[in-house]
């Protein structure tokens, strides 16, 4: 098969469109190289891929999608909290306006998409573990954007023919990992010696999803996914801030350095993910323990990030 990945020299992208290669098909990477965070870092992802550098908001599509069996939009500008203020056009930009774009573009190509939504949509959600037909109430500029893609989704459906699965991804870690998300955080923290800012008194909880677990079940959506369906894509293990902390000194084998600082803004309290929709349609069910998906990143962060 021939797939279109955007979003490919980022964190996720990298590691699905190398698990495409491994399984024989070919595949076109896609990523504009945003400066969210160092383009090195990037690079490093995408060592192993041919990157096609292209904004997706603005580029022709139609010669980026051209023979493809399916897409996985995986393109978008992370994070709840930069999402305010003026740097909201940004989301706007390079998640709404180029998902509507390549929706738009994939329809009337006849192209199948596979997309990255997120846990975000559902705010403080109303009730633990969250299925997906919770009523979704975002609380951050980001996680509108997200569901604005789903909402594009089923428009773009109706009117054109769209056949798209949604993926909401439930706070992805493992090599790779965005230095801005918590994990790599305290891992290049706690290898440079230096203090990690945790925000809140730690409490907050998270439906941890290892990076391999969320690329299964993205394949899996390509192949098994039904049209017009949104999936939870979520770790297995719940675990506070605190734990995780704690989850550090033991793989690294020392204890982190914290300094605590007022919970921000956007952030949301707790995230669990109800998989059930996913194991009955997709035949997915996250495998990684936390212990073990943490010390494979710390492993990364100590040996390829290598901190000076």
């Amino acid at each position: 098969m021939k797939y279109v990945v955007t979003g490919a020299a980022g964190f996720i992208g990298s590691h699905l469109a190398e698990a495409l290669q491994r399984d024989g098909h070919e595949v076109l990477c896609v990523d504009s190289f945003t400066d969210y965070y160092e383009r090195s870092r990037k690079e490093r992802n995408a060592a192993a891929l041919d990157v096609l550098e292209a904004d997706l908001a603005q580029a022709p599509l139609e010669p980026i999608l051209a023979g493809a069996d399916g897409v996985f939009h995986l393109a978008g500008q992370p994070g709840v909290r930069a999402s305010w203020g003026e740097t909201f056009q940004l989301y706007l930009d390079r998640n709404v306006r180029a998902t509507q774009r390549i929706f738009e573009a994939a329809a009337a190509a006849g192209v199948r998409v596979v997309f990255a939504s997120s846990s975000s949509v559902y705010g403080d959600a109303e009730t633990y573990p969250t299925p997906e037909d919770v009523v979704p109430r975002p609380i951050s500029p980001y996680g509108i954007t997200k569901l604005a893609c789903e909402h594009l989704a089923v428009a773009i459906e109706r009117a054109h023919g769209l056949e798209a699965v949604a993926l909401r991804y439930f706070t992805v870690y493992g090599p790779r990992q965005r230095p801005d998300m918590a994990f790599t955080a305290m891992l290049e923290a706690r290898a440079r010696g230096e203090r990690f800012r945790l925000f809140g008194d730690g409490s907050a909880a998270r439906s941890f999803t290892y990076v391999g677990d969320a690329v299964a079940a993205t394949i899996a959506a390509m192949s098994r996914g039904r049209g017009g369906e949104t999936y939870n894509v979520g770790g297995g293990e719940e675990a506070t801030m605190n734990e995780a902390i704690a989850l550090v000194a033991e793989v690294s084998g020392q204890s982190l350095d914290v300094e605590r600082v007022e919970a921000a803004v956007g952030d949301v309290k707790r995230t669990k993910a109800d998989v059930t929709k996913a194991a009955t349609d997709l035949g997915w069910r996250p495998v990684t323990p936390l212990a073990e998906g943490m010390r494979a990143q710390w492993e990364w962060v100590a040996t390829v990030e290598s901190p000076a």
